[in-house]
C-alpha cells in the first residue's frame, strides 16, 4: 500500500525577484532529483497573479521527507539555494491523496479508447477460451467459475478508467489480489498469461496503435508480476486499497 504524500509550498514572490527565484529553484531541483525520497516535483506560477507560486513535491512518505531528505547530505545544498525565499512562504504542508481523482473529457480514457464495456467483454471472452485449453495455464483455472471472465472485464474496465463497477460489486484492489494468494504462479505461467492476453487483444479487435498497446502492455506486466508476488510463499492479502487507475502515462512503482 502506497504511503506517498504530497507537499505543497506556496510562495509570494514580487516581480522584481521572480527571475532570481526561478533560477534558485532550477539549481535546488538538482538536489530533489537526486533524492531517493522524492518521487516528482513541479513549480507552477499563477496566471492571474504572477507573484504566486506553488511548489508541489511528491515524497515517498512524510517521514521520508522529514527524516530522510532533510537529514541527508542533499538538504544543505537545497536549503542554501532557497534560503533567501523562506520568508516568502505562505503555506508549507503535507497532503494525502484521496479517492477523488480522474481525468477530464479532453483526454479519452484507455477504456473509452479501447471501445468501452463491449471491448472488455470481447477481450476476456476470447482470452479465457484460450486459457482453459492451454496446457500450462489450464490447471490453474480448472475450476473457473462461469462468471469469471465477466468479473475480469469489469476489473480491466475500471483499471483503464471506466466505471467503478468492480469496486461496487466485488471490492477494491485487495479483493482481486487475494484471489492469487497461495496459487504459486510460476514465471513461465505469468509469461504465457501475458502472451495469451496479447493474442486475445488482437483477436478481439482492440486498438492496435502504439500508444494504447504500450499502456495496455505496461498494465499487464505490472499486474501479472504482482499476481506472482502475492501467490508466493509467505504473501498475504494487503490492506484495503482502491483499484489502480491506469492512464496513458506510466504508473508509479508498487510498494507492498
Amino acid at each position: 500500500m502506497t504511503t506517498e504524500t504530497v507537499e505543497y509550498i506556496r510562495y509570494r514572490i514580487t516581480e522584481d525577484r521572480s527571475a532570481q527565484f526561478l533560477a534558485a529553484y532550477t539549481r535546488a531541483a538538482r538536489q530533489l532529483a537526486a533524492s531517493p525520497h522524492c518521487v516528482s516535483y513541479e513549480l507552477t506560477r499563477c496566471e492571474e497573479d504572477f507573484e504566486h507560486y506553488i511548489l508541489r513535491i511528491i515524497w515517498t512518505s512524510t517521514a521520508d521527507h522529514l527524516e530522510g531528505f532533510r537529514k541527508s547530505d542533499l538538504f544543505p545544498g537545497f536549503l542554501a539555494e532557497i534560503r533567501p525565499y523562506v520568508g516568502d512562504i505562505e503555506e508549507m504542508r503535507h497532503y494525502k491523496p484521496t479517492t477523488v481523482r480522474g481525468t477530464g473529457a479532453a483526454e479519452p480514457t484507455l477504456y473509452e479508447w479501447a471501445g468501452g464495456a463491449a471491448a472488455m467483454d470481447r477481450l476476456t471472452t476470447v482470452f479465457y477460451a484460450k486459457v482453459v485449453k492451454d496446457d500450462l495455464l489450464g490447471p490453474l483455472f480448472a475450476d473457473l467459475p462461469a462468471e469469471h471472465a465477466e468479473h475480469v472485464a469489469l476489473w480491466l474496465g475500471e483499471v483503464f478508467g471506466g466505471p467503478t463497477a468492480y469496486t461496487e460489486q466485488h471490492g477494491g484492489h485487495s479483493h482481486m489480489v487475494a484471489k492469487h494468494v497461495g496459487k504459486a504462479i510460476t514465471e513461465r505461467q505469468r509469461r504465457r498469461w501475458v502472451e495469451l492476453i496479447q493474442d486475445a487483444a488482437d483477436e478481439a479487435d482492440l486498438p492496435a496503435d502504439a500508444g494504447f498497446r504500450s499502456a495496455f502492455s505496461a498494465y499487464i506486466e505490472w499486474g501479472t508480476r504482482l499476481a506472482v508476488y502475492f501467490s508466493g510463499p509467505g504473501a498475504s492479502r494487503p490492506a484495503e486499497q482502491p483499484v489502480p487507475r491506469w492512464t496513458w502515462g506510466a504508473a508509479p512503482p508498487y510498494r507492498p
